[in-house]
């Protein structure tokens, strides 16, 4: 194992023993793939693949006031959010850029729980800590004691079912998309979600580090049993990019608001939080720019940063956000920001690949849907 000074997931010796290729992601040591992530990219889309998310960060609220803090921190009410459920939601700042897009889950009344992306976690933590101030409630950055662990495919159920006692078989089952419970898998206290980042069912699992290995151990005999595999962010990207879901880096950063990016339905206006005062003036207005799915007649697939063009290669009208060829559909497609008068289903672009402008088209994210 090559040592390396960047925070390394509980997992790394597993990851290691499987011949994962490494990456570091957000500051993280986290495997980019184990084979080939064409293979696991199809394994999760037909039967199922094994993350470790682990890099992901997990900040406890609460305290009596824990829900009217999110409130007033989140652009969601999540106040008003049932135990055992979640909820997506977006961190923004004064100006309503987007700090990071996030998943709330309610544990119980006065306890929740924050998952943010890697790269943003310190910052989410310490918005949080800040937004805190003259409320009852308690910020707990727990994301270094705690792993997290993902089966996400068809067999995924099936997988989680497998390791459950008798008793709880049905709890799982019955499991609503978006909603979260204590669980025992593989003769460990987990807490369980249905959630996922792929277009697939799945199932994140949440465990203090220390059991982390026999849990991922358990789950992978699981999953290789129902022809899965281990997979890693290199397929995850191919996966939620099919599945039309955001990347913050990507099509959301500080310079994006929620309108223009698609996720003005996540606002709730009715209350006030930081940000809102912004955001009010930019409901009001039509944006200059917004988010759009592309699907390429050929064969090259466009990435983050290339220029979008009209149909005639000639004026800029946009810039793409992420790319790639899909490994399900066998077709280039990608998500980028266009001028609003390019945003019709059906209007033809080009996008310049290295000098050579290559046709696209707009087409409805997401770009596939599990049936």
């Amino acid at each position: 194992m090559t040592l390396t000074t960047t925070p390394a997931s509980p997992l790394l010796g597993e990851h290691d023993s499987l011949g994962a290729h490494f990456t570091d992601f957000a500051g993280w040591q986290m495997p980019l793939k184990y084979d080939s992530e064409l293979a696991e990219h199809h394994a999760v889309r037909t039967s199922a693949g094994l993350f470790d998310l682990s890099h992901m960060g997990e900040i406890a609220i609460t305290g009596t006031e824990s829900g009217a803090l999110l409130d007033y921190a989140l652009a969601g009410e999540l106040s008003k959010i049932g135990v055992g459920r979640a909820k997506y939601s977006l961190l923004c700042n004064a100006d309503g850029g987007v700090i990071d897009d996030l998943v709330v889950y309610r544990l119980a009344n006065e306890h929740f729980l924050v998952v943010a992306n890697a790269s943003n976690a310190p910052a989410v933590y310490r918005e949080l800590a800040a937004r805190a101030e003259g409320f009852s409630a308690k910020v707990d950055d727990q994301s270094t004691e705690t792993a997290l662990i993902a089966v996400q495919g068809p067999a995924a159920q099936d997988i989680v079912q497998s390791l459950v006692p008798a008793p709880q078989v049905e709890t799982v089952a019955e499991l609503k998309y978006y909603a979260v419970t204590r669980a025992v898998v593989a003769d460990i206290d987990v807490l369980l979600a249905r959630t996922g980042y792929t277009g697939e069912d799945g199932f994140e699992l949440y465990v203090p580090n220390e059991q982390s290995v026999a849990l991922w151990r358990a789950l992978l005999a699981a999953t290789a049993a129902r022809g899965g595999v281990p997979a890693g962010l290199a397929c995850r990207d191919t996966l939620r990019l099919e599945a039309g879901m955001a990347l913050y880096g990507h099509e959301l950063t500080l310079d994006t608001n929620p309108y223009e990016a698609g996720l003005g339905k996540v606002v709730r206006l009715n209350k006030e939080f930081v940000g809102r005062d912004a955001l009010q003036a930019l409901s009001e207005q039509a944006p200059k720019r917004v988010l759009v799915g592309l699907a390429g007649t050929g064969r090259r697939a466009a990435r983050a940063d290339y220029t979008v063009h009209d149909a005639t290669g000639g004026a800029p009208v946009g810039t793409i956000t992420s790319g790639a060829l899909s490994p399900t559909l066998g077709h280039p497609i990608a998500l980028a920001f266009v001028d609003i008068a390019f945003r019709e289903p059906g209007t033809e672009l080009t996008v310049d690949i290295r000098g050579k402008k290559e046709p696209f088209v707009v087409t409805p994210s997401p770009f596939y849907r599990r049936s």
